[in-house]
């Protein structure tokens, strides 16, 4: 009751969202399948697809990414600001606009353009949104995500990707056991080793959508700078930056890439920079880091791993350093100016 007190009320809200984000996510996975299916055979017919979205959206964009590419599908995810400045041709391709509010001003700009191409989909918290007004869309169970800093509605549009990759042929059954039932690392080690430094790189290989998607909350929660670099190119020159004041956080999976995850964690370590590693790979811990560890786990099953321990690590991070974390001074839960 004590502790409850005295967390500030922005994180409260945001505990109260993630109390229901596995729930949340099952029922998305089960209600969105009949779409899902829709939004399959049109990425089947193009064997293309392209993912735009902003914020948290296109953080998850990014962790799927991979996952349509390993099913030979020519996918690509991009900034929906970036299309609207320097537009990818769209012919021939499956679009799908992700906006957990399904109100951004970005997204509402694009389909005022006109630039709307056959194949266009939409994947949203909100049913009653500009977004599933105007295309055919994927709607996450539980409606709009309300505490600043995402959490839940990245965990249900995961899920709602989960029913179109389930559509694709692969099988959901390891992913939906880590929603059933969530492993709860302890995180105590890792906000020890993270207490001194002044901001945080996030890095990955195949897991470097999750990697982003907590290098924002860390940055919104904390108000420090927190940003996240792909493995290899944190490995082209960022690493000058690294030290005793700067944190990195790793995500290694059981996927080709997780030696390369494994090198990064070693270099780090001899640059003294405090390090935490997210390991769903099953290899031995490296000496010096900080193990977060999980199941042996690959694909979206180890994203749903990982992501709930590692929002918690962000919103302890945040904790210690912000009296009112979780309340925005300068920014809006919906972006409704370019």
């Amino acid at each position: 009751m004590i502790q409850a007190l005295q967390k500030p009320a922005g994180l409260l809200a945001i505990d109260h969202e993630m109390a229901r984000q596995h729930a949340d996510a099952i029922a998305s996975f089960e209600q969105s399948r009949g779409t899902a299916h829709q939004f399959a055979d049109a990425i089947r017919r193009t064997g293309s697809l392209v993912m735009f979205g902003m914020g948290g959206s296109h953080a998850v964009a990014r962790a799927v990414e991979p996952l349509y590419r390993e099913l030979g599908v020519h996918a690509l995810a991009l900034p929906l600001s970036e299309q609207l400045g320097a537009p990818l041709p769209l012919e021939g391709r499956t679009v799908l606009v992700t906006s957990q509010s399904g109100e951004s001003a970005e997204v509402v700009r694009w389909f005022e353009t006109g630039e709307r191409p056959v194949d266009v989909f939409g994947m949203t918290l909100e049913q009653g949104s500009f977004l599933s007004r105007v295309t055919p869309s994927l709607v996450g169970h539980g409606g709009t995500e309300h505490a600043f800093a995402a959490t839940r509605s990245l965990t249900v549009t995961l899920a709602l990707h989960l029913a179109v990759l389930d559509a694709l042929g692969t099988d959901p059954s390891s992913a939906l056991a880590a929603l059933e039932t969530p492993e709860q690392p302890d995180v105590a080690p890792a906000l020890a080793a993270l207490s001194g430094v002044y901001g945080i790189v996030t890095s990955g290989r195949r897991l470097q959508g999750v990697a982003e998607a907590l290098a924002l909350g860390l940055t919104e929660l904390s108000r420090c700078p927190c940003f996240s670099l792909e493995g290899g190119q944190l490995r082209h020159g960022p690493m000058e930056m690294l030290g005793p004041d700067l944190g990195v956080i790793l995500f290694r999976g059981d996927d080709p890439t997780a030696g390369l995850v494994t090198a990064m964690a070693q270099s780090v370590a001899e640059t003294e920079s405090p390090c935490v590693m997210f390991d769903c790979s099953g290899l031995p811990p490296i000496a010096s880091i900080v193990t977060i560890p999980f199941a042996r786990q690959s694909g979206i099953a180890s994203i749903f791993s990982m992501l709930p321990t590692a929002q918690r690590l962000m919103i302890g991070f945040a904790a210690e350093r912000v009296v009112d974390a979780g309340t925005p001074v300068r920014s809006t839960k919906i972006t409704r100016v370019e």
